[in-house]
């Protein structure tokens, strides 16, 4: 998934997500203002360590994901929107916490 953030600290960047059955999450910037994730040869962003992942289905187009990022310490707890293709949630550290918005696209 293809999550682009419109509202937060990250606002303006976009971040690719992989969900694997083992209940782990990798994810990775996609453009170059996104920080904190690491460089690879030739500058390319390669993924952050994978974190595990809580997702529950609300409806059968809303659902909900939490994951705590092990590098940055930051929880990001996100409502998938299904029909619009929207996201709003909130990511937290232990001193901040901060309301997001964006949207999302599945890709292969």
């Amino acid at each position: 998934m293809r999550w682009t953030w419109t509202e937060g600290p990250t606002q303006g960047s976009t971040h690719e997500h992989v969900f694997h059955e083992d209940g782990t999450v990798e994810w990775r910037g996609v453009d170059a203002s996104q920080e904190g994730a690491a460089s690879g040869e030739g500058g390319e962003k390669k993924a952050a360590p994978a974190a595990k992942y809580a997702a529950i289905r609300i409806t059968d187009e809303v659902c909900v994901v939490s994951y705590l990022a092990p590098e940055s310490g930051y929880t990001l707890t996100v409502v998938l929107n299904f029909r619009d293709h929207s996201i709003v949630g909130f990511a937290s550290g232990a001193k901040e916490w901060f309301p997001i918005e964006g949207a999302f696209e599945v890709v292969s």
